[in-house]
């Protein structure tokens, strides 16, 4: 896969006191594979049995691989989701993503189409926009699309703010993980 021209991006979500004394496994993996390993704080999804004291911050994951390897700062799109990074000598790069501590919703541009045909506007509202139905019907969808774009809420869906620690499961709502398409 590595060697026919696939870019390969690799999500582990770390949880604390669950795998974040793994995290230098995978920095170890990119030093002779061309993988991009992507370190996510966990975030609190229906069915996920979140909890805020599971939360392995992005700092706390630069200084896992900060105890063990030298890193540099890669260039970041304002776009990005995630903050770039490599070891030097190593053939893969690796990033984080801080969506709990350090929230990228002003510039984020991202929309998800899950596999029913609904589009969400945020990986955490609760809102979906139905383009399947509209597609089927014949429907110029593109209205859709903007209305879902206009009504994008400021901030991590409009559910909760970046005080995460005040996040308790039975306030999520929203679809698993596995059901959004991620």
């Amino acid at each position: 896969m590595f060697n026919n021209g696939f870019h390969v991006k690799v999500n582990v979500v770390a949880m604390k006191g669950l795998n974040d004394m793994e995290i230098n496994y995978f920095i170890e993996w990119t030093k002779d594979t061309p993988v991009h390993v992507r370190f996510i704080e966990f975030m609190p999804f229906s069915g996920n049995k979140w909890t805020s004291n599971k939360v392995f911050t992005w700092q706390q994951i630069l200084q896992v691989v900060q105890s063990k390897y030298p890193i540099t700062a890669l260039n970041n799109d304002v776009h990005d989701t995630a903050k770039k990074y490599s070891v030097p000598g190593h053939a893969g790069t690796f990033a984080v993503i801080s969506t709990m501590t350090s929230p990228f919703c002003s510039g984020c541009n991202r929309m998800r189409l899950t596999a029913d045909g609904k589009m969400k506007n945020c990986l955490f509202s609760k809102e979906e926009t139905d383009l399947l139905t509209a597609f089927r019907s014949g429907e110029n969808i593109l209205p859709l699309i903007r209305q879902s774009i206009g009504s994008k809420a400021k901030e991590l869906g409009g559910q909760f703010t970046a005080d995460f620690e005040h996040v308790h499961a039975e306030d999520i709502h929203n679809r698993s993980m596995i059901t959004i398409g991620g």
